[in-house]
């Protein structure tokens, strides 16, 4: 190998070493363990004006470096506008820089969603996008209660300052 190739190998590793600091010892996720798991769920109120039952699963990938929510829904009622035929996927990863969990969301309406991912409480889990001048902010709560984990989708648009439910839903895990 040349010594100018060989520079720039070194020089490209470092470079890849400075992006991705090591993460922090200790189990960055262990606050969001407690959704881990397979669950039923049932609608129970929102502004959507749906009803629905299905299945979440959350489940660890690429050895714990990522949480997953994988959803299947079924038996939808619901207004002519709102998707019956919804699947979506949430992947939660710790942030390279920060170390903070983060999470991103696709539907397959083509939506995707940055979350900032916190844990204010024992079994509660918060998700919560950026603000927007255009657009709706959006907060995905998890909060588990005993055996049951509920659920909450939530939106605020611009200039508002509560956060309105558009579906929720509550059910135990298989």
């Amino acid at each position: 190998m040349n010594k100018p190739l060989l520079a720039a190998a070194v020089l490209f590793s470092a470079a890849l070493g400075a992006q991705n600091p090591p993460a922090p010892s200790g189990e960055p996720f262990a606050a969001l363990q407690f959704l881990v798991g397979t669950w039923e769920a049932k609608t129970e109120g929102g502004s959507a004006g749906a009803t629905s039952s299905g299945t979440y699963t959350f489940q660890w990938e690429l050895r714990k470096h990522i949480l997953a929510r994988h959803t299947a829904a079924a038996g939808c009622k619901a207004p002519a506008d709102f998707d019956c035929d919804h699947s979506d996927l949430l992947y939660i990863y710790q942030d390279p820089a920060s170390h903070a969990p983060k999470a991103i969301y696709f539907d397959n309406e083509g939506h995707t969603i940055l979350y900032d991912v916190s844990t204010p409480a024992p079994n509660t889990a918060v998700f919560v996008s950026a603000e927007s001048k255009t657009g709706p902010q959006f907060r995905l709560v998890y909060q588990r209660k005993e055996r049951v984990m509920h659920g909450k989708f939530q939106m605020r648009m611009p200039g508002q300052s509560d956060f309105k439910s558009y579906l929720e839903w509550s059910g135990e895990q298989r």
